[in-house]
């Protein structure tokens, strides 16, 4: 257990601003696609957003404290896990979304909503989620987190990119459609590379651990599929918005909570070989998913709850 909290990452300050930087631009050029008719059609209807909002911020953290309960974990494994388990939605969900044909407003609206709130909802929510459990909270307890510097954070990289990003596509539309793709596709290249190259720099660490890690997220991340989309059918919705909130609850911005890691717990390298192993399973699962999804009939429901 010892050895594997105190991995030593091969990783330093240069890397980490590029990180910062790069994560802000991507969260800008996903605001310059947003836009307030999106949010107008889903609000007729907002038992959508509400079935979305509580499967991601209220029972995947719950999921994950229960399977951290169930499991024998190592504690910075299981810090891991709940740090993603608060982190928004990943953006890539709304393309897989499209893949899926769900509920493409539904999905950009959660996304943004999320993402809009995590600047708050992150630094309250991992030190709730992380205090119910015996494992996360006497890690916390030694490694201590900046709660201020932590709220400080996703302002910079989330909450001040996306009202600068929504800002710039209200007033001036056009320069913002113009922008808003080449610059999403670069930033996210330039991000991945960076993410690559510090993943590559601790791949023996990585192979040592991986027959651990793999199982551990494959459970994980499973599991929030299901429970999307079991919530979701629960609550009467219809296949297209039960295929975007299994997307959206089980597609988490790994990226971010990398970011986090890199920030807070330098000395945790369980948690970011954990949440590194999670950034990339859910993308691959994400998109076969959303390619199955796509293959098969919609079906219309009229399920009340």
């Amino acid at each position: 257990m010892e050895a594997i909290d105190q991995i030593v990452l091969n990783f330093n300050k240069d890397n980490l601003s590029w990180i910062n930087a790069v994560l802000a631009i991507v969260m800008f050029s996903v605001a310059l696609e947003i836009r307030l008719s999106d949010f107008k059609e889903v609000f007729r209807t907002p038992k959508m957003i509400f079935t979305g909002l509580i499967a991601q911020f209220l029972l995947l953290p719950l999921l994950t404290v229960l399977l951290i309960q169930i499991l024998p974990l190592y504690p910075s494994f299981a810090l891991g896990m709940v740090l993603v388990a608060v982190c928004p939605g990943g953006n890539v969900s709304n393309f897989y979304t499209l893949l899926a044909k769900g509920n493409a407003a539904l999905s950009v609206c959660l996304t943004s909503i999320s993402t809009i709130l995590a600047g708050f909802v992150i630094p309250l929510a991992f030190h709730f989620w992380s205090g119910l459990s015996p494992i996360t909270a006497s890690l916390l307890d030694e490694v201590v987190v900046d709660y201020w510097e932590l709220f400080s954070l996703a302002f910079w990289l989330l909450g001040l990119p996306l009202i600068s990003g929504m800002t710039l596509a209200h007033f001036l539309p056009n320069v913002s459609q113009k922008l808003s793709k080449p610059l999403k596709r670069i930033s996210i290249l330039i991000f991945l590379v960076l993410i690559i190259g510090a993943f590559l720099a601790n791949w023996t660490t990585f192979i040592e651990m991986f027959h651990t890690i793999f199982w551990l997220v494959l459970v994980h991340n499973g599991l929030a599929l299901f429970l999307g989309y079991g919530f979701a059918k629960g609550m009467g919705l219809e296949e297209r918005e039960r295929r975007t909130i299994t997307l959206e609850t089980g597609v988490q911005n790994a990226g971010l909570a990398l970011v986090l890691v890199f920030n807070f717990f330098p000395d945790l390298g369980g948690m970011m070989l954990l949440i590194a192993w999670w950034g990339i399973w859910h993308m691959l699962v994400g998109l076969l998913l959303g390619t199955y999804f796509g293959r098969q009939a919609l079906q219309k429901t009229n399920i009340e709850p």
